[in-house]
């Protein structure tokens, strides 16, 4: 299963590590697939073998560092 979100506050291939790292951990999560876009919304994929959480990834997301999910518009 993969799940896609629009992340904030990506700038370096250094936020990528940490996403990926923060992400990575959370239970069910396989793989994580950062196309950064510095100084815009990245996309983050997170591939698992069940659903996660929404609040659980912004948790883990605003524990990375300074990222965010982006509402829709």
């Amino acid at each position: 299963m993969e799940t896609t979100y629009p992340v904030s506050g990506m700038t370096c291939e250094h936020c990528v590590a940490a996403v990926t790292t923060e992400l990575g951990e959370l239970p069910g999560v396989t793989r994580v697939v950062v196309d950064l876009v510095p100084e815009g919304t990245s996309t983050v994929s997170v591939f698992s073998n069940a659903p996660v959480d929404d609040g659980a990834v912004a948790q883990a997301l605003d524990e990375a560092g300074d990222y965010a999910l982006v509402e829709p518009s």
